[in-house]
């Protein structure tokens, strides 16, 4: 299941943050901020993408670091959240 999500993730960064450029392969672990790959205005297009797709809901103290700053970090938070909620009967 997280290798469709990480796909999905890294189509969407590699197409609207480095514009389709493929000539630097992008690692799983590569932080997103630190190489400027993505700034703050990058941020919460991401979080608009990864809400509308995956239909999850983010909150604002979610928004950090740990969970955005990496494909690998992202996809691990994205499939957290995505997780059904199991009902109590």
């Amino acid at each position: 299941m997280t290798s469709g999500i990480k796909a999905q993730i890294r189509s969407f960064i590699v197409e609207n943050y480095l514009f389709g450029d493929t000539s630097h392969p992008l690692e799983d672990d590569t932080s997103l901020i630190e190489t400027d790959v993505i700034d703050s205005t990058g941020v919460l297009e991401l979080v608009t993408y990864l809400e509308d797709n995956f239909q999850i809901s983010i909150q604002d103290a979610e928004i950090v670091p740990a969970n955005l700053d990496s494909i690998a970090s992202i996809t691990a938070f994205v499939a957290s959240k995505a997780v059904p909620q199991k009902s109590v009967a």
